[in-house]
């Protein structure tokens, strides 16, 4: 579980991300688990975002997704999800 502070911090690191996945009409399943927990592994910090015709709620598309990965779920703004997972090989994120 996060702090408020480390939630603060990711946030600022996640800014200047660009969004790799993005969420469309079919919702979240098993392959876009798979491959969001295959790319948090080497960067940690990663941005989701969520196609206009995609009718859910990001909140719940949020969670399902850091469910499914494993992940905290750093911010949802608007129709962003800002997901981090500490790596075990790759660790570049060095918490407060």
């Amino acid at each position: 579980m996060l702090s408020n502070k480390q939630k603060r911090y990711l946030r600022s690191l996640a800014h200047h991300l660009t969004p790799i996945f993005q969420v469309g009409k079919g919702g979240v399943n098993e392959h876009l688990i798979r491959h969001i927990v295959e790319a948090i592994d080497t960067r940690e910090l990663m941005k989701v975002s969520i196609l206009n015709n995609n009718s859910d709620e990001p909140n719940d598309i949020a969670n399902e997704l850091a469910e499914g990965a494993q992940a905290e779920l750093v911010q949802v703004i608007g129709r962003t999800i800002v997901l981090y997972k500490e790596s075990k090989d790759h660790k570049t994120i060095i918490l407060p």
